[in-house]
Protein backbone atom coordinates (compact mmCIF):
# COMPACT_ATOMS: atom_id res chain seq x y z
CA UNK A 1 0.00 0.00 0.00
CA UNK A 2 2.46 2.51 0.72
CA UNK A 3 4.83 1.94 -2.57
CA UNK A 4 1.29 2.71 -4.24
CA UNK A 5 0.98 6.02 -2.47
CA UNK A 6 4.91 6.51 -4.10
CA UNK A 7 3.96 5.37 -7.09
CA UNK A 8 0.98 7.67 -7.16
CA UNK A 9 2.26 11.01 -5.45
CA UNK A 10 5.06 10.26 -8.42
CA UNK A 11 3.04 9.91 -11.80
CA UNK A 12 0.88 13.47 -10.19
CA UNK A 13 4.55 15.17 -10.02
CA UNK A 14 5.61 14.29 -13.36
CA UNK A 15 2.17 15.21 -15.02
CA UNK A 16 2.43 18.66 -13.46
CA UNK A 17 6.04 18.83 -14.45
CA UNK A 18 4.60 18.02 -18.19
CA UNK A 19 1.78 20.17 -18.32
CA UNK A 20 4.12 23.12 -16.84
CA UNK A 21 6.67 22.02 -19.17
CA UNK A 22 4.09 22.72 -22.25
CA UNK A 23 2.71 25.69 -20.83
CA UNK A 24 5.99 26.50 -20.56
CA UNK A 25 7.17 26.26 -24.36
CA UNK A 26 3.66 27.84 -25.34
CA UNK A 27 5.26 31.13 -24.16
CA UNK A 28 7.27 32.95 -26.85
CA UNK A 29 10.22 35.11 -26.64
CA UNK A 30 10.49 38.07 -29.02
CA UNK A 31 13.17 40.03 -30.22
CA UNK A 32 11.95 43.98 -31.58
CA UNK A 33 14.52 45.28 -34.44
CA UNK A 34 13.80 48.82 -34.61
CA UNK A 35 15.88 52.07 -34.21
CA UNK A 36 12.73 54.14 -33.11
CA UNK A 37 12.29 54.52 -29.62
CA UNK A 38 8.43 55.14 -30.07
CA UNK A 39 8.02 52.20 -32.08
CA UNK A 40 9.48 50.06 -29.56
CA UNK A 41 7.93 51.39 -26.46
CA UNK A 42 4.62 50.98 -28.53
CA UNK A 43 4.87 47.47 -29.46
CA UNK A 44 6.28 46.24 -25.73
CA UNK A 45 3.06 47.77 -24.68
CA UNK A 46 1.37 45.78 -26.67
CA UNK A 47 3.46 42.53 -26.71
CA UNK A 48 3.50 42.86 -22.44
CA UNK A 49 -0.18 42.28 -22.23
CA UNK A 50 -0.20 39.21 -24.13
CA UNK A 51 0.22 36.02 -21.77
CA UNK A 52 1.95 34.29 -24.88
CA UNK A 53 5.07 36.37 -24.16
CA UNK A 54 8.06 34.87 -21.76
CA UNK A 55 10.19 37.51 -22.50
CA UNK A 56 11.22 40.50 -24.94
CA UNK A 57 14.89 41.32 -26.06
CA UNK A 58 15.21 44.79 -27.94
CA UNK A 59 17.88 45.65 -30.83
CA UNK A 60 18.50 49.02 -32.29
CA UNK A 61 20.56 47.32 -35.24
CA UNK A 62 21.88 44.77 -37.75
CA UNK A 63 24.51 43.86 -35.35
CA UNK A 64 22.87 44.05 -32.23
CA UNK A 65 20.12 41.81 -33.70
CA UNK A 66 22.44 39.16 -34.36
CA UNK A 67 24.02 38.98 -31.53
CA UNK A 68 21.11 38.84 -29.68
CA UNK A 69 19.60 35.68 -31.83
CA UNK A 70 23.24 34.18 -31.68
CA UNK A 71 23.03 33.93 -27.58
CA UNK A 72 19.31 33.48 -27.18
CA UNK A 73 16.48 32.02 -27.99
CA UNK A 74 14.27 33.86 -29.78
CA UNK A 75 11.10 32.60 -31.38
CA UNK A 76 9.84 35.25 -33.00
CA UNK A 77 11.55 38.43 -34.38
CA UNK A 78 9.56 42.06 -35.25
CA UNK A 79 11.71 43.30 -37.82
CA UNK A 80 11.90 47.22 -39.42
CA UNK A 81 12.64 47.33 -42.91
CA UNK A 82 14.61 50.63 -42.19
CA UNK A 83 17.42 50.62 -39.83
CA UNK A 84 21.19 52.18 -39.53
CA UNK A 85 23.46 50.13 -41.54
CA UNK A 86 22.31 47.13 -42.39
CA UNK A 87 18.66 47.40 -43.41
CA UNK A 88 15.97 44.63 -41.81
CA UNK A 89 15.59 43.16 -45.69
CA UNK A 90 19.15 41.78 -45.51
CA UNK A 91 18.64 40.98 -41.44
CA UNK A 92 15.63 38.83 -43.03
CA UNK A 93 17.83 36.99 -45.74
CA UNK A 94 20.29 36.11 -42.27
CA UNK A 95 17.45 34.96 -40.59
CA UNK A 96 15.45 33.19 -42.33
CA UNK A 97 17.96 30.48 -43.56
CA UNK A 98 19.90 30.57 -40.54
CA UNK A 99 16.95 30.16 -37.46
CA UNK A 100 13.70 28.39 -40.33
CA UNK A 101 11.78 28.33 -36.84
CA UNK A 102 12.13 31.54 -36.34
CA UNK A 103 8.97 33.89 -37.10
CA UNK A 104 9.96 37.12 -38.56
CA UNK A 105 6.69 39.74 -38.79
CA UNK A 106 8.35 43.00 -40.75
CA UNK A 107 6.99 46.49 -39.97
CA UNK A 108 7.13 49.10 -42.19
CA UNK A 109 5.46 52.67 -42.93
CA UNK A 110 6.22 51.57 -46.43
CA UNK A 111 3.21 50.12 -47.47
CA UNK A 112 4.29 49.45 -51.26
CA UNK A 113 3.28 46.14 -52.60
CA UNK A 114 7.16 45.91 -53.82
CA UNK A 115 8.01 45.54 -49.97
CA UNK A 116 5.07 43.22 -48.50
CA UNK A 117 5.92 40.97 -51.73
CA UNK A 118 9.81 41.34 -51.23
CA UNK A 119 9.87 40.38 -47.55
CA UNK A 120 7.12 37.73 -47.83
CA UNK A 121 8.88 35.82 -50.52
CA UNK A 122 12.54 36.17 -48.28
CA UNK A 123 10.48 34.32 -45.13
CA UNK A 124 8.43 37.23 -43.45
CA UNK A 125 5.66 35.38 -41.73
CA UNK A 126 3.79 38.91 -41.96
CA UNK A 127 3.96 42.32 -42.96
CA UNK A 128 2.70 44.76 -40.69
CA UNK A 129 2.22 48.83 -42.28
CA UNK A 130 3.04 50.40 -38.98
CA UNK A 131 0.30 53.54 -39.70
CA UNK A 132 -2.76 51.53 -40.65
CA UNK A 133 -2.27 47.62 -39.07
CA UNK A 134 -0.07 48.01 -35.70
CA UNK A 135 -3.02 47.11 -33.84
CA UNK A 136 -3.48 43.77 -35.26
CA UNK A 137 -0.02 42.67 -33.81
CA UNK A 138 -1.80 40.80 -30.61
CA UNK A 139 -3.64 38.75 -32.99
CA UNK A 140 -0.48 38.18 -35.43
CA UNK A 141 1.43 36.69 -32.42
CA UNK A 142 -1.59 34.54 -31.21
CA UNK A 143 -1.64 33.31 -34.87
CA UNK A 144 2.08 32.29 -34.60
CA UNK A 145 1.17 30.38 -31.19
CA UNK A 146 -1.18 28.15 -33.25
Amino acid sequence: MYNERIFHSTSISFSAIYFCSRMKNTRKTILIVDDSSLVVERLIELLEKEESVASIEVAKDYEHAIQILAEKKSDVVFLDIHLPGKNGIDLLKFISPTYPKVKVVMLSNESNPYYRKLCITNGASFFIDKSKEFELIPQILTSLND
